[in-house]
């Protein structure tokens, strides 16, 4: 066993190979090709390491160099070369085969988490393995861009460089679902969720993030996660631009939501007269929109719509004819406001089912 302690079982054959060879001066058989990558495999699977077999390989051939002959000599060293060679592949194949096992297990245990389809206490333990204590605190970022995201590609291989540069290991878990980027961070270190964003904005192109609020358990990393896709669902619904999305300064709107048919109702009752109007009820459930946006300023809602103020004055006072509520009366504005956010969410007048 040499200095690095490798076995001798690995180096099974070498030795007579090249005795041969440097006296025959042939070339490695087939057989004895397949016997190094096999035994290379074998290595990798123990934990060896490839700088130290190859020494191993050098050290033993060095004992069955030939004495005599230049040709023996270039012949040996050929040898070597395809013994070392094959070994090496051998060797690689095996590495290459832990990955796919390890990515096949990562993605497994990815999926079970976010979806919660596992028995708790077994995926607490294999989340140990990922770096992760499921018994704590944790908050999920998810981020959207333009196109679909896979793990290894150059986005999220860019944001997780910039994560890991910047806080080291921390327990966190960056991955991939559905073609969005996921952050992974215990609950107490918002600060890695704001980098998350901040970097996922950037490589995204100014893609959409959403923070899913700290939750406990085994089961908070999905209701998080959930928290997060809502977030952005909502933002496209309602038509949000914001770089950053917290899900908790939207929950009024899962709330609305909730009750489907009551807010369908509301909506229908306080905003169906709109579709009477000549185009239809969109131009005028714009104006409300940017009315409300606006903080209830006309003239900053007038712009928003490039109109002038009188224009908007004017879209307001019919809103008021055929609704009966006043935008501009403090009593009438809070059912006309929710009923606004309703008809978005419900992508009313668009959906026939809302």
């Amino acid at each position: 066993m040499s200095e690095r302690e490798i076995p001798e079982q690995y180096l099974e054959g070498y030795a007579q190979i090249l005795t041969e060879v440097a006296a025959t001066g042939r070339r490695l058989t087939r057989d004895e090709l397949d016997s190094r990558r096999t035994l290379g495999e074998q290595a990798a699977e123990a934990g060896f390491g490839l700088r130290s077999l190859v020494i191993a390989h050098l050290e033993a051939a060095r004992g069955a160099w030939p004495a005599r002959g230049t040709d023996a000599a270039d012949g040996t060293l050929a040898a070597v070369q395809q013994a070392v060679d094959a070994f090496a592949e051998g060797y690689e194949r095996a590495q290459r085969l832990a990955v796919r096992q390890e990515e096949a297990a990562r993605r497994e245990f990815i999926d079970d988490l976010l979806y919660g389809r596992s028995d708790l206490g077994r995926l607490a333990e294999r989340a140990e393995r990922f770096g992760l204590r499921l018994s704590h605190e944790h908050a999920v970022a998810v981020a959207r861009g333009p196109v679909a995201y896979e793990e290894g590609d150059p986005v999220p291989r860019q944001v997780e460089r910039a994560l890991i540069t910047r806080f080291g290991n921390r327990s966190i878990l960056l991955t991939t679902k559905d073609g969005r980027l996921l952050c992974i961070a215990p609950g107490h270190q918002r600060e890695v969720l704001i980098h998350f964003a901040k970097q996922a904005h950037a490589a995204t192109d100014g893609g959409q993030v959403a923070l899913g609020r700290p939750q406990p358990g085994p089961g908070g990393v999905v209701q998080s996660y959930e928290e997060a896709l809502n977030a952005l669902e909502i933002a496209e619904r309602l038509g949000m631009d914001d770089p950053v999305l917290r899900a908790s300064d939207l929950l009024v709107y899962p709330v609305l939501a909730r009750d489907r048919q009551a807010m369908a109702d509301l909506v229908h009752n306080t905003l169906g007269p709109l579709t009477e109007a000549r185009g239809g009820a969109g131009p005028l459930l714009d104006t409300l929109t940017a009315y409300f946006d606006s903080g209830c300023v006309a003239a900053e809602a007038a712009r928003r719509l490039s109109l002038s103020v009188r224009a908007l004055t004017y879209r307001l006072e019919r809103i008021h004819r055929l609704t009966g509520a006043d935008p501009g009366d403090p009593a009438h504005r809070y059912m006309l406001q929710t009923a606004v956010i309703g008809a978005r969410l419900l992508d009313w007048p668009n959906s026939a089912a809302a």
